[in-house]
């Protein structure tokens, strides 16, 4: 009744092909994005930027970032967590070292750090994929986490063997350190995000996407159609790793404060962004969305439904939590492996054709 394209038609080609064809998306992402910008930042609080915004951001770039490699381009990866943390002490080490310097160009430079180490453990997928792949990739998260742990350098000889982001500023405003308030971190990760999204969005959509689908797809097929894989599946693990990077060094920097490797970039955190993929939907940006915000807010619904609510002892309710999300894959595995990405889209087609039966 109301999502209709009668008299949104196209002329050109441009038109034809644009991110959002029917007007009535390009408006609601034009009214989400307005409302991101001019009214949270008003009206976001401690609560709301700790607990769901600035993880669902930041997790979102994560989620972007192994879409690229898992989704699009078809490599199986459970080396994220690792990867977040080079980007993580590569921001530390750039803002203790070169404190003149403006935090966002240490972010940037720090998502190029962890691109090249990302291509670096990429290397085994020209001559292994799927399983042993993952098993190559799970190699690399635990030596990793076993670098930043061991080698007293990057802690800068730390007692504690913990990081602490120190105070930094953009055009005035604290985005790091204590003294940062929770408008200014939420604008910081917003704009990474809206970058994250626009670069990943027209890479995926032009030649650079087309041959890491085609690689995924049939990867023989693709090197006699002329598709490099050298070319396809070193792009693919370097961006990938460099908004993964990019996303550890917000997670420190701006959303900890401080963090210790084994605790902030375990295991877990690699199959967190994994099972955000999976329930968003593979080969999907949306999708990486979709699924970020689930994992975000599930168990905050959870804790204060069960904890607050009902009074249940919160170790039990952290079971339940893994429970439901264990369950919630296997059923988006068997019933929708395309995730809420696909459910999304059969939704609007419903609606495009409403009330005639589809």
């Amino acid at each position: 009744m109301f999502y209709r394209e009668a008299g949104d038609f196209k002329t050109t080609y441009r038109d034809d092909s644009q991110t959002f064809p029917i007007r009535l998306d390009r408006i609601g992402y034009y009214v989400i994005l307005a409302v991101a910008v001019l009214v949270v930042p008003f009206v976001i609080n401690d609560y709301w930027a700790s607990a769901v915004l600035l993880p669902f951001l930041i997790y979102a770039i994560a989620a972007i970032g192994l879409n690229i490699l898992t989704g699009y381009a078809g490599q199986v990866s459970l080396g994220t967590g690792g990867f977040m943390a080079v980007g993580a002490y590569a921001v530390y080490k750039l803002m203790t070292s070169f404190p003149e310097v403006s935090v966002v160009i240490h972010i940037l430079l720090a998502g190029g750090i962890t691109a090249l180490v990302g291509i670096a453990f990429g290397l085994p997928s020209l001559r292994i994929k799927g399983f042993y792949l993952a098993v190559a990739t799970l190699a690399a998260q635990f030596f990793l986490v076993w670098l930043f742990n061991k080698v007293p350098w990057f802690y800068n000889y730390s007692a504690s063997g913990q990081i602490n982001a120190p105070t930094r500023t953009v055009l005035g405003w604290a985005v790091t350190g204590p003294a940062a308030s929770p408008a200014a971190k939420y604008l910081i990760c917003l704009a990474f995000v809206i970058f994250s999204a626009w670069v990943a969005r027209n890479l995926t959509r032009g030649m650079v996407g087309r041959k890491w689908m085609a690689i995924r797809d049939m990867d023989i097929a693709a090197e006699i159609i002329g598709v490099n894989p050298l070319n396809a599946k070193m792009t693919a693990f370097g961006i990938s790793s460099f908004f993964v990077g990019i996303a550890g060094a917000l997670l420190f920097a701006v959303y900890l404060g401080a963090a210790e490797v084994t605790e902030a970039f375990g295991i877990n955190k690699s199959f967190l962004v994994l099972f955000m993929v999976i329930i968003g939907g593979l080969g999907s940006i949306f999708g990486s969305f979709a699924g970020a915000a689930f994992l975000v807010l599930l168990p905050v619904l959870l804790k204060n439904v069960l904890v607050g609510a009902l009074g249940w002892p919160t170790d039990l309710a952290a079971y339940i939590e893994l429970m439901i999300v264990g369950a919630l894959i296997i059923f988006f595995l068997i019933v929708e492996p395309h995730g809420l990405a696909r459910l999304w889209l059969l939704a609007k087609e419903k609606l495009r054709l409403w009330p005639f039966p589809h």
